[in-house]
């Protein structure tokens, strides 16, 4: 039996978690499962270390075996040969969950993955400082291949001096304290990403960070632009 953190879930079997997940939470059983799993079990990006060094071991076991793997360059030179560990997807979490069924923390199927080792949209709730704090948990010493971390913060939110130093010591803190490797921000409002959906020519100058890059809000995808709204969007 599986038994979620929060003691007001109710309790579920693998098979009944199995089905659920086939289904992809369809029904009402389907749908109480799906609703325990997102407010129940804890996320990664909160600072828990019970789910945080779970996802550090799953590292461990991808790192150990690209690392059996060599290309065509191996003993050819003193550079080259192997590969690298990485979590940067790039924007590539939306494609890559549009062909993923559901998964275990109540994301629906055929919905985007989280990006990089940023947390699932939403589910790091104690803000940026905790989602620092769970990333420096990765090795990122041996994912060398990129540790991508997106954030969003509300313009009104550095509107103040004192707010914008607030953002510099966070930074600061995060690569000096917690050996952080990279984090890069969107610094907009969800209602001025909803309005460039709606009215794309008033907002022909709206560039955003899509993951290793920035674009035009207005030449991605749907379903890019509907994965960056999405986005946690932080307080300092």
């Amino acid at each position: 039996m599986l038994q979620l953190k929060n003691v007001y879930c109710k309790i579920f079997t693998p098979t009944q978690l199995w089905e659920a997940l086939i289904s992809d939470f369809e029904g009402d059983t389907g749908k109480h499962i799906q609703d325990a799993l997102i407010s129940g079990a804890p996320k990664y990006g909160n600072d828990e270390d019970y789910i945080d060094l779970l996802l550090k071991d799953s590292y461990g076991v991808y790192i150990d075996e690209i690392s059996k793997y060599h290309n065509t360059r191996y003993g050819r030179g003193p550079i080259g040969g192997v590969y690298y560990a990485g979590t940067s997807s790039i924007s590539a979490n939306v494609p890559q969950g549009a062909s993923t069924t559901a998964t275990p923390d109540g994301r629906k199927a055929h919905t985007p993955l989280a990006e990089g080792c940023s947390p699932s949209h939403a589910m790091d709730k104690n803000g940026p400082t905790s989602v620092f704090k769970s990333v420096s948990k990765l090795p990122t010493d041996k994912i060398t291949g990129g540790v991508l971390l997106n954030q969003k913060v509300n313009p009104q939110m550095l509107a103040k001096e004192e707010d914008r130093m607030k953002l510099i010591m966070l930074i600061r803190t995060f690569f000096n304290r917690l050996k952080g490797f990279h984090v890069q921000y969107n610094v907009v409002s969800r209602e001025v990403l909803l309005d460039a959906q709606v009215h794309p020519e008033d907002h022909g100058d709206l560039i955003v960070r899509v993951a290793g890059y920035s674009a035009f809000f207005n030449v991605l995808s749907k379903q890019t632009q509907d994965d960056i709204i999405e986005r946690t969007e932080h307080v300092i």
